[in-house]
């Protein structure tokens, strides 16, 4: 019998989680089917894999990645922990709950050498169309070889789509936009706080962008910032140099007219707007379309596309838990590759299933109803398959701990320590308060918590 061949979309957290979930099956004996990861970029690490390069890369290709130098994780390392590969282990001793950038890729990539995948990625490889046919039952994958500059097309059994869906700008307009005498980018563009040095800024958004932009810009020196939301304030305690104000309305040179009457001159726009889901590779039949929401449509257990059961999508939810969510559903859609899990025989009955996920998402109110949900989820995963357990509801209370002391102080949240739901153990409490730990590489963090 001919072996299974399995394609792997993106090699950043969602798409190396599923490459965890076939190494562990076979670690146990389990024969497992050939895995092929197609990855854009040079290396793995997804969105962690810092670029200084903005637009088109070094090939052409648009630029995935929308972090920035400087980055220090925005929610408690506790969250987001690896259940079968934990930050003690990696570092080989208690580091502090906000790691930057740099040591999560560092952890990210620790765990995949550790498993020996990497023989399974194919690097400089964007993906440029899959499509199905039903007389063989089988996908065509077709890949662009930017290392040997070739096009070529293969067949496999099933597709993972773990692209994820932060790397697309939505930049709304604003009359007066094109006219505006300063500069004007997404965060997903933005590189460098130091940059606005001295300026004095406008931040448009309301979510998560929104505020660690602003934080980083206070943080290394702009005079003033100004935060213009749409539907509601942060209401955090901000500092004197910070203020918000509803809805940007006109721009008149460097002139911002607020939906309040306020009038600020800017140097800088910066829209943190959000991402689109993006799947130019995939044809209608095949693509999600979705907002950012906690329960995206047309997806069993949230990951099988109901369309199709031989193709998946993981991490394409909103995000409270990240890394140890895409284990558990790389962990299930390994198991329905391999035939462990058998799903219902129509797309009629995996909608019914998703019913009770979406009465529920309805009557989330706030954030901590949506911690809660996106809990539940993982622990209805878990249960489905041998993914090592952990306490969800510990993660879950570190969660609520985090929205708690961001409400007490937006600029010192980074500074306190959280309980490990894989170790059951506290993390140190790192050497220098987050607003003047100005260096963010790897040596330097690890250093200061000698």
């Amino acid at each position: 019998m001919q072996r299974k061949r399995v394609a792997v979309i993106g090699a950043g957290p969602s798409g190396l989680a599923q490459l965890r979930a076939f190494e562990a099956a076979a670690e146990k004996g389990t024969e497992i089917p050939e895995i092929v990861c197609f990855e854009k970029q040079a290396d793995w690490g997804g969105l962690w894999n810092y670029t200084w390069r903005t637009g088109l890369d070094e090939h052409g290709e648009p630029c995935h990645g929308s972090m920035y130098r400087y980055l220090w994780s925005n929610a408690p390392k506790e969250c987001l922990e690896f259940a079968d590969y934990t930050f003690d282990e990696h570092f080989g001793r208690s580091i502090g709950s906000y790691p930057p950038r740099a040591v999560l890729w560092d952890y990210i990539k620790g765990r995949v050498e550790k498993a020996d995948v990497r023989k399974w990625v194919r690097f400089n490889s964007p993906v440029r169309m899959v499509t199905y046919a039903d007389s063989t039952k089988k996908f065509t994958v077709t890949v662009h070889d930017h290392v040997a500059d070739k096009t070529y097309s293969e067949e496999f059994d099933f597709v993972v789509v773990a692209i994820g869906h932060y790397s697309v700008p939505y930049m709304p307009h604003f009359d007066g936009i094109e006219q505006f005498n300063g500069r004007v980018l997404h965060a997903h563009d933005f590189r460098d706080a130091v940059e606005f040095a001295g300026k004095d800024i406008l931040v448009i958004g309301g979510a998560d962008s929104a505020e660690d932009v602003t934080s980083q810009c206070y943080k290394y020196g702009a005079k003033s910032i100004t935060i213009s939301y749409r539907s509601r304030p942060f209401g955090h305690h901000w500092p004197d140099s910070i203020q918000e104000v509803p809805l940007l309305q006109t721009i008149r040179n460097k002139t911002c007219s607020f939906k309040d009457g306020t009038i600020k001159e800017v140097d800088a726009i910066i829209m943190c707007t959000g991402y689109i889901h993006h799947y130019p590779f995939l044809p209608d039949e095949l693509r999600l379309t979705s907002a950012n929401i906690l329960w995206p449509p047309g997806l069993y257990k949230g990951v099988v596309w109901q369309r199709n059961p031989r193709l998946f999508y993981l991490g394409a939810q909103n995000q409270y838990f990240t890394f140890n969510m895409f284990d558990a559903q790389a962990w299930f859609v390994r198991d329905v590759i391999l035939g462990r899990k058998a799903i219902p025989f129509s797309e009629v009955e995996m909608e019914a299933d998703g019913g009770f996920w979406r009465t529920q998402q309805e009557l989330l109110t706030t954030d901590e109803d949506a911690i809660r949900f996106q809990g539940d989820y993982v622990k209805a995963l878990m249960a489905e398959t041998d993914y090592p357990s952990f306490d969800v509801d510990t993660v879950c209370e570190a969660w609520y701990e985090w929205r708690q002391h961001k409400r007490d102080d937006i600029m010192t949240f980074r500074d306190h320590v959280y309980k490990s739901a894989m170790t059951g153990k506290m993390s140190t409490q790192h050497h220098t308060r987050w607003l003047e730990a100005l260096d963010d590489s790897l040596e330097s963090y690890l250093r200061e918590t000698e």
